[in-house]
Parts: C-alpha cells; sequence; structure tokens
C-alpha cells in the first residue's frame, strides 16, 4: 500500500531535575551543598531517508517520545542528557505543525535533517544556588518542560520525469516498457490507486520516471483521488502526457490533452511550465506504424499532432503495447531532462514556514494568570509552574521564595476583583490552601 499522509504526535524528553544534596564535611554548613544539574531532555529529529518508499510506518505507530534528562546527582554528579529520538521519513516529505498549519521543513535530499521539538534544560543543582549569605540553600531548580506537538507528515514524490494522462491511455504500458517497474496493466476503465516508479537506465545514465496516476476531469478540485496525485506532479522535471489517439475509450483525443492540462493549470500553474512532452499512443490501432512515410497518411494522428503542435508542444508517435516508439520516447525525454538540469528553474514552492525563534519565545512566560472553575480560584502560568515544581517545601527560604513571587506578580490584586474572599480556596496546581488578607510581610527578607 502507497501512504502517502501521516498525523503523529512528537513529544521531546523532560530536563532532568537539579540535585539537594549535600557534602558531609567539619566546619562547613549542613556539610556544604554538592548537588548537581540535571541532565538535558532528547530532542526529537526529523532525517531524511532515501531507503523509504512510503509513510507506511507511521499508520501503526503514532507517537513518539524522545527519552528525558536524568536528575543531578550528589557529589556535584550532573544527570545525563536524554537520547535524541530521529525519526526518519521518505526523501520529499513535508513535515507540517498542525495547530499554525506552517511547513516545518521541507526535507528534499538524503540526510537532510531538523529538530522538531527541543527538549527541555536541565536544572540547576543546589550547589549552583550557593552565595556567600546563602551557603547551605536546601532546594533545586527543576528540569525544563518538554515539547509535545501534532505534525502531519505529507510526502511528495521526487521523480525525474512523471507520466500524466487519462485512465488506460498506456501509462503503465509505457513505464513497464521502460524500466523494470512491473506495475498492473490490464484495459481498466478506471485510474490506477496508487503511483509507481522505476528507474530507467539510457546510456551510461538514469533518470526516475513515475506514473502519475488518478488524474479526471475535475482532479484539480479534489475529484477521484485529484489532490492525492496531482501533489506528486510538483516535484517532477519533466512531464510526458499520454494521450489515446485511437480514442479507444470513446474519447476525442484533442479534448482530453486540453482537460488535463487545465486540471494541470488549476491546481498550479507552474505545473505547465515544465517540459512537457505530447505521446499520441495507440497508433497501432489506427493501422499506422513509427515509419514517417506511414504517419504521414495516418490522418487521426496528424490531425492531432497539428492541433497539439500550434500550442507550442512537440508530439512523439508510440505504441506502448507494442514496443513502437518507445526508445525514442525515452530519448526525448532524456534529452529534455539534461537540458532542465542545465538551466534549473528557480525554486517556486511556496510555503509558509513555521517560524522556531517564535515558538521557543513564548511572551506570557513570567505571567501569572487566574481563572475560577466553580469552586476555586487557580492561578497558573509557565515560569510559576516551574518555580513551583522547584520549591522544597519542607525548606522556609525555598516557601518564601515561590510565594514572594505570586503576592509580586500582582495576582492577588486581580484574584480580589474576579471576587476572591477571605476563606475562599485557592488552587496551585496540585496544590490548594485558603485565602486570608493577611500582612505577607512574613515573606520578605
Amino acid at each position: 500500500m502507497f501512504v502517502d499522509r501521516a498525523k503523529i504526535t512528537i513529544k521531546s524528553g523532560k530536563g532532568g531535575n537539579g540535585a539537594v544534596t549535600f557534602r558531609r564535611e567539619a566546619f562547613v554548613p549542613e556539610g556544604g551543598p554538592d548537588g548537581g544539574d540535571g541532565g538535558k531532555g532528547g530532542d526529537v529529529i526529523f532525517q531524511a531517508d532515501e531507503n523509504l518508499r512510503t509513510l507506511m510506518d507511521f499508520r501503526y505507530k503514532r507517537k513518539y517520545e524522545a527519552e528525558s534528562g536524568q536528575d543531578g546527582m550528589k557529589k556535584k554528579r550532573y544527570g545525563k542528557n536524554g537520547e535524541d529520538l530521529v525519526i526518519k521519513v521518505p526523501v520529499g516529505t513535508l513535515v507540517i505543525d498542525e495547530e499554525s498549519g506552517k511547513v516545518m521543513r521541507d526535507l528534499t535530499e538524503h540526510g537532510q535533517s531538523f529538530v522538531a521539538a527541543k527538549g527541555g534544560r536541565g536544572g540547576k543543582g543546589n550547589m549552583k544556588f550557593a552565595t556567600p549569605t546563602r551557603q547551605a540553600p536546601n532546594f533545586a531548580e527543576a528540569g525544563g518542560f518538554a515539547k509535545e506537538r501534532n505534525v502531519i507528515l505529507e510526502m511528495k514524490l521526487i521523480a525525474d520525469v512523471g507520466l500524466v494522462g487519462f485512465p488506460n491511455v498506456g501509462k503503465s504500458s509505457l513505464l513497464s516498457m521502460a524500466t523494470s517497474a512491473k506495475p498492473k496493466i490490464a484495459n481498466y476503465h478506471f485510474t490506477t490507486i496508487e503511483p509507481n516508479l522505476g528507474v530507467v537506465s539510457i546510456y551510461d545514465s538514469s533518470f526516475v520516471m513515475a506514473d502519475i496516476a488518478g488524474i479526471i476531469e475535475g482532479a484539480n478540485e479534489g475529484a477521484g483521488l485529484g489532490h492525492y496525485f496531482l501533489k506528486h506532479i510538483e516535484r517532477t522535471k519533466v512531464l510526458i502526457h499520454i494521450v489515446d489517439v485511437s480514442g479507444s475509450e470513446g474519447r476525442d483525443p484533442k479534448e482530453d490533452f486540453d482537460k488535463i492540462n487545465s486540471e494541470l493549470v488549476q491546481y498550479s500553474e507552474k505545473l505547465l511550465k515544465k517540459p512537457q512532452i505530447v505521446v499520441a499512443n495507440k497508433i497501432d490501432i489506427l493501422g499506422c506504424s513509427a515509419d514517417p512515410e506511414d504517419l504521414e497518411i495516418c490522418e487521426e494522428y496528424i490531425e492531432f499532432r497539428k492541433y497539439v503542435e500550434e500550442k507550442g508542444f512537440k508530439v512523439m508517435p508510440m505504441s506502448a503495447a507494442a514496443g513502437i516508439g518507445v526508445q525514442q520516447v525515452i530519448e526525448e525525454a532524456y534529452k529534455a531532462l539534461l537540458e532542465v538540469e542545465a538551466n534549473p528553474p528557480e525554486d517556486d514552492e511556496e510555503y509558509e514556514y513555521f517560524d522556531f525563534e517564535a515558538d521557543d519565545y513564548d511572551p506570557d512566560y513570567r505571567k501569572v494568570f487566574a481563572e475560577y472553575d466553580g469552586e476555586a480560584y487557580v492561578i497558573y502560568g509557565s515560569q510559576l509552574e516551574k518555580i513551583f515544581n522547584s520549591t522544597n517545601f519542607n525548606d522556609l527560604g525555598s516557601r518564601r521564595y515561590l510565594f514572594r513571587y505570586i503576592e509580586n506578580s500582582g495576582i492577588y490584586d486581580t484574584l480580589k476583583e474576579m471576587g476572591m474572599e477571605e476563606g475562599d480556596t485557592i488552587k496551585l496546581f496540585d496544590m490548594e490552601f485558603e485565602y486570608y488578607d493577611e500582612d505577607y510581610s512574613y515573606y520578605e527578607d
């Protein structure tokens, strides 16, 4: 099964907490602090791997989590950093942040990688808080938070040459004749339901050819499997547009040609800027061969060729099933490919990229917020949570720092404006206490 889209949840590792320990040494208050720092949490990294072809693995595993940092230890020993989690995806995968809808990175080369979620910073041990006036700190810093987000993985095939055209016009037949690919071939009146790729060997070189199936009238609006496959054409360098010149399906070849190009341009105008070789397939049904003299008396072919050439496209005759003209088409595609590679177009893929710098900066990090949940007044905030997690409630100095931070934030005035009165319950994460309007100088140094 070909899977080219998946949604997963990623979570970086939490930073390890700093340690609160003391060495045993004479004449040093409480033995002297020697708690080490916690280790950094592991990052979540996406890496492109050319050995992968689909996003199949992500259908069965949806959550990926990096290792958390180890807590600090006594004797000034630092905790071990958490292992980074490397998630390998096929080359050509877009990694998109689901919440913002912005592209985090477009992985187009083997080995290309980026950090999608940074691990939390390790917390400082109590030895880092020792000062001349506070020689035995009985508290340490909590580790930094892990970062969790949902991401969408969207794969776009990276092929040199793409085959386009209506169903049953001979795309799969050409692919099977030109490469070692083995697509299912029959007189279907419906389209291939997944793209096929093959490697074409020519002279001392090779290139990748893809059968971009699924294009029918209305595909640009999502009809059939329209968007599912049209996106794969965006990365191809050359297009081979195959048309059933015999009209064996009861359609007009000229209308087929116009309809496919209309779908391409309505999906993205840049698709018609790509070199396009138009192939008039099934000439054998018309009783024609690839011989130039024979073709000149093949009225249906001549009429189609004239119509297409007037629009600025080159037309080549072929019968993929009979092996007529296949080599000539491949050579023409290779020639066009060399020209594109010698004069590559400007990269015009327009994405709105995710701002990692803004993501790392939280303007509300130091703010304290309040709300009433029907039973208690809840106060919360990012820095407040970190200070709360770092607080040693058995230590007066550590408790005093926490409550002084809350008071200095001005949140008590906000709570009073919300209607808080004496005796009401205040909820601080997993701790609850009653409010009394007293003098808080107790918490001052």
